[in-house]
């Protein structure tokens, strides 16, 4: 054993002697073992799975042709497909055979093919099924159709031909001034000249500097800007049939006419045609760019013995080419960025003198800096600023995706995410025409965009490219206004105010103000989505006036609703099934006192008029009211039976969901007398209201009937007797004649007015609407307070006798609290658009909030599924206890106008990069740490809320959408 150990040591000694480079690679990768530590502190040593992805999206890019994925799985795939390519294209005898095999491939490739696939797999299986197919979540079975399966069928076939035809007849030449090639070369650079001019003008700036004198220089209104914007449009119409036809087939006659595709193959010419021929569709601008500085390069330099003409085939060219096209434009994205935080160093007050050590090292030592700069250019890794700060480091390598995990699983969801959710669908719509436009400027993975409309931030990444689509990920950022927040959004708002809310006298070729902000405006995009107005109602719900008014009008409302539900509610039934009695007489019975066991006995009138809750004692000038909760809240509504019905455009209540099912228990009475209820004297309770067995006068009056126990008894004789004169009977006469159940009946006007004679029917209706508003108001009849307004609008009643009645029934529970609160917004309306002039245009007026409103709280889970539903109107009611006054939200649902910038998305990677180190390797999870404080050049605080959790928190963030760019 130990001579075979020596005779191996002797071998490799051997062996090492004889090989000087193995030598030369032993030491050097010594001295580089003694660094890795080093390395990985400083954060430059990449993590094993990033450096794999990050070397599949550099060779699938750039040495196959393809694009960065959306997710790392489709990445996989499309490598080991792109290499199956390549390798296959060099064991092809045939050059016909090579590049039809190229030209084919790299069209299909270049396609969004698992979700066509996918689209067409479910539209066969939905024909099968003979049903309709469901929409599907990413939308790809409405962005598919027929004719587009068509339209691509019908390109591949022309370029097979195109290629075909020229490789086979066509006579090949070097290149030179007068052969085919150079004529196409030619007429390759026209269109790069026309391309580069249409694209420079969708956008309202030209190379970010000088803006647009064709872009609209101001509009208020989308109409108004779309007829501004039409001339641009169709503008991009041309621009998109120069890029995905045109230009492709210009390129592929350009490729097949090359000389080096008639010799024998080698790996050099199936490597570089098979990414030259991807290429053309992947990405046709830069392939037309690549593709006009070689043919420019070949015309200049016509001498054959330069290294460049002699060992270098068309392919290999426009790799090397395609390689320092990308490195320069990063260079200089790096560069700018470098810039861009020196001078926020030197600009920012606070940190001047910290920082001016630091600036002015990076001035005297420039040159290693671009030595750093250049050495992550070549690397395609981020430009690292050490908490943000002018000392430069390299960052590792990684994927265009900056974060692990899939796109869109992860996100800081709160109440404000529905606003996003529901934007989402729209905005996808506003960029597939702005990209197809070219008013984004060139689409590239890894742009990032900034949208902006109001309180809502909007980031746009680029994930993934190919012929005719795009795939994006959409953020939105939190719509709190804390400080560093405030103060970085307000800067966007300028950005965008200069470009876009130009005078009509300003100057026609004015200059960006904000050049060195990493945010560049490029255009406006019409999106449908909701605009917030917030009010202050003082004046309003605090006017004695209104106030009075509101208690009538509140009567109305109920007498509206209830007539209307049970209008619902008949329809409904006789879907279901026929009346048998119909014709007959219908009896109602109603339970007597005697009867029914009370849990607790009411006392006289005298006594109920001082019976309120401590917290229920307030006044309009007094101590503002707060809406209390938890123990006390539940003390106040009971408790509920576990029935939860669906009501069609009724207002859930989070109060009432709270409470479980049962009745009042002992428990719940002891706290009744400890918040100091009087005791009640059996012996002087008062009778209660009962009504024998009777029949109602109408044989049709059972369409409109009440629930049977919505007429139990509840308040005393004397009580219901007073207050049945507060009943409007003309206009529930006027309600009854304007119902739509009689429609189907003949002779409804008959049928009507024999309804509304029926005075059993009415009294159910009195007993009912005026127990609701015993309810809401209490039995003294006084002018309610604000507090009072904002208590029951969010569902906390007074306790009453009739509450618990009223809690026992879910469903008039939440009827009455929707007349409350369609009864609120009708004194707002009346005081802001002048009073109600007849009956007809108060029921127009509810019946405009019942189909195109939601009244509620913001709270409520209603509230997120009327915005889901697209509402047209929602309205909140609030109270702001800094300002101490009571405030009104509307949402409108409407077309406005979001405008959209492009980020310097070296300056997002570099701050992304800078937050993984920071937080990961430097362990500085300190919540005020200068590296996320706003800077208004910078935009530091909105890029660290853009990343992806745990280290950003992004409050909605979307799942890869494939925008199809047709």
């Amino acid at each position: 054993m130990k001579q075979s150990a020596l005779a191996g040591i002797v071998l490799i000694s051997v062996f090492m002697v004889n090989v000087p480079v193995l030598e030369q690679m032993n030491q050097i990768l010594h001295i580089l073992f003694i660094f890795l530590p080093f390395l990985w502190a400083l954060g430059t040593l990449p993590p094993p799975d990033a450096l794999f992805l990050w070397a599949m999206e550099q060779v699938l890019e750039f040495g196959l042709g393809g694009s960065s994925m959306s997710t790392h799985l489709r990445l996989l795939i499309m490598f080991i497909i792109s290499t199956g390519t390549a390798v296959t294209s060099y064991f092809i005898p045939s050059t016909v055979g090579v590049v039809l095999f190229m030209t084919g491939l790299g069209f299909l490739l270049s396609l969004n093919l698992s979700e066509m696939v996918f689209g067409f797999k479910h539209s066969v299986t939905g024909h099968r099924v003979g049903t309709k197919s469901k929409a599907l979540p990413n939308s790809s079975e409405k962005q598919f159709t027929w004719k587009e399966y068509l339209f691509y069928s019908i390109v591949l076939v022309l370029a097979l031909l195109e290629t075909g035809l020229l490789h086979h007849f066509a006579g090949f030449s070097q290149i030179s001034k007068n052969s085919p090639q150079a004529i196409v070369g030619y007429i390759l650079m026209i269109l790069f000249i026309i391309l580069w001019i249409l694209k420079e003008i969708q956008s309202v700036y030209i190379f970010g500097i000088f803006r647009n004198p064709i872009y609209p220089k101001h509009a208020q209104t989308v109409t108004l800007f779309l007829e501004k914007q039409t001339k641009l449009m169709k503008i991009g119409v041309v621009r998109r049939i120069l890029i995905n036809l045109v230009s492709p087939f210009a390129m592929i006659a350009f490729l097949s006419l090359d000389s080096s595709l008639q010799g024998l193959h080698s790996v050099s010419v199936s490597i570089g045609f098979t990414r030259a021929f991807r290429m053309v569709w992947q990405n046709t601008e830069n392939a037309l760019l690549e593709t006009v500085i070689v043919s420019a390069v070949h015309l200049l330099i016509s001498n054959t013995d330069i290294w460049w003409n002699r060992n270098l085939d068309t392919g290999i060219r426009l790799l090397l080419v395609g390689i320092m096209r990308d490195r320069l434009i990063q260079f200089i994205s790096k560069l700018q960025f470098a810039v861009t935080v020196l001078l926020a160093s030197w600009t920012e007050k606070k940190r001047r003198k910290s920082t001016t050590t630091l600036c002015v090292l990076n001035i005297v030592f420039s040159p290693f800096m671009l030595v750093f700069i250049v050495f992550s250019t070549l690397l395609s890794s981020p430009l690292l600023p050490l908490f943000t700060l002018p000392l430069f480091l390299v960052g590792f390598p990684r994927p265009i995706q900056s974060w692990p995990g899939v796109v869109g699983t992860t996100a800081c969801v709160c109440a404000d995410t529905v606003y996003y959710y529901q934007m989402v669908p729209s905005l996808n719509t506003a960029l597939q025409s702005a990209m197809a436009a070219g008013s984004l400027g060139l689409l590239l993975p890894g742009s990032h965009y900034l949208g902006r409309f109001q309180d809502r931030l909007i980031w746009i990444m680029i994930l993934e490219c190919g012929y005719t689509y795009c795939c994006i990920n959409i953020k939105g950022l939190e719509l709190q206004e804390t400080s560093c927040h405030t103060a970085e959004a307000r800067r966007v708002d300028e950005v965008f105010e200069g470009a876009f809310e130009q005078e009509e006298y300003a100057r026609v070729c004015s200059i960006n103000e904000h050049f060195g902000n990493v945010l560049t405006p490029y255009t406006v995009l019409p999106v449908k989505l909701y605009s917030d107005a917030r009010n202050v109602l003082s004046g309003i719900i605090d006017s004695h006036d209104n106030l009075k008014e509101f208690k009538g009008d509140l009567v109305k409302v109920l007498v509206w609703i209830l007539l209307q539900y049970c209008s619902r509610r008949s329809n409904v039934q006789e879907n279901v099934h026929k009346t048998e009695n119909k014709g007959k007489a219908s009896l109602i019975i109603l339970p007597a006192l005697n009867t029914s066991p009370q849990t607790e006995s009411p006392e006289d009138t005298d006594s109920l008029n001082s019976e309120n809750l401590d917290d229920w004692s307030d006044d309009v000038f007094g101590e503002e009211p707060t809406i209390k909760k938890g123990k006390e809240e539940r003390d106040q509504l009971k408790v509920l039976p576990g029935i939860n019905l669906p009501i069609p455009g009724s207002v859930e209540s989070q109060r009432v969901g709270k409470h479980s099912a049962g009745t009042v228990t002992e428990n719940s009475l002891y706290q009744a007398v400890a918040l100091g209820y009087p005791a009640t004297d059996k012996g002087k309770q008062e009778a209660m209201a009962y009504i024998p067995l009777m029949e109602f006068s109408c044989s049709h009056s059972h369409l409109l009937s009440l629930p049977e126990e919505w007429i139990s008894n509840c308040l005393p004789n004397s009580k219901v007797k007073e207050m049945s004169s507060l009943f409007p009977e003309d206009w529930y006469h006027f309600v009854l004649r304007q119902l739509e159940c009689f429609h189907s009946e003949e002779n409804a006007a008959d049928v009507v007015e024999e309804i509304a004679k029926d005075r059993v029917l009415k009294d159910f209706y009195v007993h009912a609407v005026m127990t609701c508003y015993f309810s809401l108001f209490g039995v003294d009849n006084m002018i309610p307070s604000p507090g009072h307004i904002l208590r029951v609008y969010s569902g906390v009643f007074p306790w009453s006798l009739a509450l618990d009645w009223l809690t026992e029934k879910p469903e008039l529970f939440q009827l009455a609290l929707k007349a409350f609160r369609y009864t609120l917004k009708l004194m707002i309306d009346k005081v802001s658009l002048g009073p109600i002039e007849d009956f007809k245009e108060l029921t127009n007026c509810l019946e405009e909030y019942e189909s195109d409103w939601y009244i509620g709280l913001v709270s409520d889970e209603k509230w997120k599924e009327a915005i889901l539903q697209e509402k047209p109107y929602l309205f909140s009611l609030g109270y702001d206890p800094n300002m101490g006054v009571y405030t009104g939200r509307v949402l409108t649902l409407q077309e406005l106008l979001i405008q959209v910038g492009k980020l310097n998305a070296e300056a997002v990677r570099g701050q992304w990069a800078n937050l993984s180190w920071e937080l990961l390797y430097a362990t500085n999870d300190d919540e005020e740490r200068y590296s996320i404080q706003a800077h208004p050049l910078l935009l530091r605080n909105l890029t660290v809320q853009a990343a992806d959790p745990p280290l950003g928190y992004p409050i909605y963030s979307s799942k890869p959408l494939h925008i199809h760019l047709f």
